[in-house]
């Protein structure tokens, strides 16, 4: 679906780092991709952690998010971003999609606000996702908040290098939250980063992720403190993959082309999210079936391609409908679980060589072509 696209320049940068002596977590590595990490995105903190669930999960607590609190959050998200909030001893408050896009309804959200406001409950921060490397409306989604003096906390895992009117994904909010996991744009096999301009919250943060120690020659704790820092080694890989992060985009994007090529011919079926992703970072590239034209619905297709051990898969399941997380409420319209329904994701990885993805394309084909 999204393997991880390392070759030479990974491999040297890991070994260098080894040589370097820095095999501990830290080290100038994480400083450096801290640094660089910042400098794309335009802001002046980057904090390099385990991974993206660490960022959003010390993020929260920064804000002051606790048992009694509400998190307002999309409810068409990968776990990680509602298991963030239950750490922290919150409830998420699930906010429907746009069926365009697959990002957070801001009328939705905004009548969750309100909704929660009349009932008295406290809500510590609103958490939009940026859907497969789409963002959400920012412009919306803050103007929301700020109404509601709530704070905004970014869950731009899937989408580093993307852009909202001009602006990078990981500038907007309180903060933001990148992922680096295998399967992401760029990987740093796991680990993740927070972002923001707040020295502040960014001081925070780093104090939580290493054991929040106290600056004593001995071992001295306040609070709680957790061991999420990221090691010197994965950074190492992260820089080497920061620099062909460009690349790798352009490939997907190259990738998105020629499936919006493919399937321009086929009614029934389109590239979700197409229409106006000059600033996406196109992660990955899922497809509506409309199966009353087509005569075929999405697992269909997926057992046709699974049988050629292609990969594919829907889009996430709505976190409203997850077994774990159905007692919580929510502004639900329908539109995640019918994108649920509809929707299919396909091989979209920059490490494709094109005899691969040629392949993809061949039985795809195959399949429709066969139904006709």
């Amino acid at each position: 679906m999204s393997s991880p696209d390392v070759g030479e320049l990974e491999e040297h940068a890991v070994l260098a780092a080894m040589r370097s002596g820095w095999i501990a977590p830290l080290g100038p590595d994480v400083d450096a991709f801290e640094t660089e990490i910042a400098d794309r995105v335009g802001v002046s903190h980057g904090i390099a952690l385990s991974s993206g669930t660490a960022a959003l999960h010390l993020a929260l607590l920064t804000l002051g998010a606790t048992r009694g609190d509400v998190v307002v959050t999309s409810t068409m998200t990968f776990a990680a971003t509602t298991n963030a909030i239950m750490y922290t001893g919150a409830e998420p408050h699930f906010v429907d999609c746009l069926p365009h896009t697959g990002n957070m309804d801001p009328e939705l959200l905004r009548r969750a606000l309100v909704r929660l406001q009349e009932q008295g409950r406290r809500v510590a921060a609103v958490v939009p996702v940026d859907l497969l490397g789409k963002a959400v409306d920012y412009t919306q989604i803050l103007s929301i908040a700020q109404e509601f003096n709530v704070p905004v906390l970014s869950d731009a895992a899937e989408s580093l290098g993307a852009k909202h009117r001009g602006k990078p994904v990981g500038s907007f909010g309180a903060a933001s939250v990148f992922s680096f996991n295998g399967n992401k744009i760029m990987t740093t096999s796991g680990g993740g980063m927070l972002m923001t301009d707040d020295e502040e919250f960014a001081n925070h943060v780093r104090y939580l992720a290493t054991q929040a120690r106290q600056p004593v020659i001995h071992y001295e704790h306040l609070d709680v403190g957790y061991n999420y820092r990221m090691s010197n080694l994965l950074a190492a890989l992260g820089r080497a993959q920061l620099e062909r992060l460009d690349e790798m985009i352009a490939k997907r994007r190259k990738l998105r082309d020629e499936y919006k090529n493919l399937f321009a011919s086929m009614p029934g079926i389109r590239v979700f999210g197409s229409e106006h992703d000059d600033e996406d970072n196109v992660w990955l590239t899922a497809i509506s079936i409309n199966e009353s034209v087509t005569g075929f619905g999405p697992k269909d297709l997926a057992l046709a391609l699974a049988r050629n051990n292609i990969e594919s898969r829907p889009i996430w399941k709505p976190m409203h409908l997850q077994p774990v997380f159905s007692q919580y409420e929510g502004e639900i319209s329908g539109v995640a679980e019918q994108l649920f329904k509809t929707h299919l994701t396909l091989p979209s990885g920059s490490a494709l060589s094109q005899r691969q993805r040629e392949f993809v394309y061949d039985k795809i084909s195959e399949f429709i072509g066969a139904q006709k």
